[in-house]
């Protein structure tokens, strides 16, 4: 089963946030924001799901693992993890600074949100968005997060106010560094429908335990959800992507199917079950077809 870190984990074990209090849950402290320096982050992080979101301004190099992807941070970035993307991070180099900051999802659910921050990176949960930075970006989010350190030390009565404020900023610059091509993604219906499939899509991921079973398989069964007939998402989806709505499924549910395979010790028939096969042979046959291998081939020989 993949691992998953509590925010009460965190404040224990994360050097970091050594002597720091976590949130008080007898307060009502569910909104939960706070701000750290990287300088004392671990080298190492396992492969973990967290129940937390982080913005990490990431000064030094090193290696982001999720899923079967792997990202090398080879120069200063600024990286959004969402709460629903396990991931792993291997620092590289020796120098490591910079900050981060995590909240929780009540603390997310409180912000004010625009069509463009519904948009933001720290919502993705198809991958760890990854923005290099150049010298005056660097400076300009080493300011940002500089003021939110200190007001976050504050007793200032409204300052969760300013860290809500300051990750909308911290969301916008990111945004302004994607192609303008993606901030056209909802320009017209069919993109907005293909983005609603794939919101839909990876709504249904991670998977953590075995009686989690997916409960939208079908292309019909998405159709219906969406409210729009199969042939026109089809249509859709195959013109805005390159493929159809089945060969997003089955690519989505390989990937996680290898990610379970490779991180979890469930059986090959509870993985089927999971992923909505009613016969683990469904699944071996359809694994098999797809990567020329078997499940339990695949397990060995990425272990």
């Amino acid at each position: 089963m993949i691992l998953s870190e509590s925010v009460e984990h965190f404040y224990q074990t994360h050097p970091a946030a050594r002597g720091l209090k976590g949130p008080d849950k007898s307060t009502g402290d569910e909104g939960h924001f706070n701000v750290f320096s990287r300088v004392f982050c671990n080298k190492y992080t396992s492969y973990a799901r967290r129940d937390f979101y982080k913005i990490s301004l990431i000064l030094g190099k090193g290696r982001i693992s999720y899923g079967d992807q792997q990202i090398e941070v080879n120069r200063n970035a600024l990286v959004f993890f969402n709460r629903n993307v396990p991931y792993s991070w291997q620092a590289t180099s020796e120098d490591q600074s910079g900050y981060f900051c995590l909240f929780t999802d009540h603390f997310l659910s409180t912000m004010t949100r625009s069509m463009t921050v519904n948009d933001c990176p720290i919502l993705r949960t198809d991958g760890i968005p990854v923005y290099f930075i150049d010298p005056a970006q660097e400076q300009y989010l080493l300011g940002v997060f500089n003021k939110m350190q200190a007001d976050i030390e504050s007793n200032y009565v409204h300052k969760y106010d300013l860290m809500r404020n300051y990750v909308n900023v911290i969301a916008h610059e990111a945004m302004k560094m994607q192609p303008s091509e993606m901030q056209d993604l909802h320009a017209n219906g069919s993109a907005r429908l293909s983005s609603q499939f794939q919101e839909l899509l990876e709504r249904q991921f991670p998977i953590e335990s075995p009686e989690h079973k997916l409960k939208l398989k079908t292309a019909k069964d998405f159709a219906a959800r969406l409210g729009v007939h199969v042939n026109h998402l089809n249509r859709t989806l195959k013109e805005n992507t390159g493929k159809t709505t089945t060969e997003h499924i089955i690519d989505r549910i390989l990937s996680q199917s290898k990610i379970m395979l490779r991180h979890s010790n469930w059986s090959v028939a509870e993985i089927a079950f999971c992923l909505g096969f009613e016969y683990p042979a469904y699944f071996n046959n359809l694994f098999k077809k797809q990567t020329g291998v078997t499940p339990k081939s695949y397990r060995t020989h990425v272990r």
